[in-house]
């Protein structure tokens, strides 16, 4: 069962997490820079990590 989280904001963005070097990053709007914003995980990744 998946945990529920409620947070006040402002707008929603739906996005994938895509790889970026040794990390990975979600692409927000340039119009979001200087925000404060969350990230919330909806689903269990599909990569793993290669060590």
């Amino acid at each position: 069962m998946a945990n529920r989280f409620e947070i006040d904001g402002e707008e929603v963005l739906d996005g994938e997490v895509k790889p970026f070097g040794n990390s990975a990053h979600v692409t927000v709007p340039k119009r979001w820079r200087g925000a404060d914003v969350k990230v919330v995980r909806t689903s269990e990744p599909t990569e793993q990590d290669e060590e």
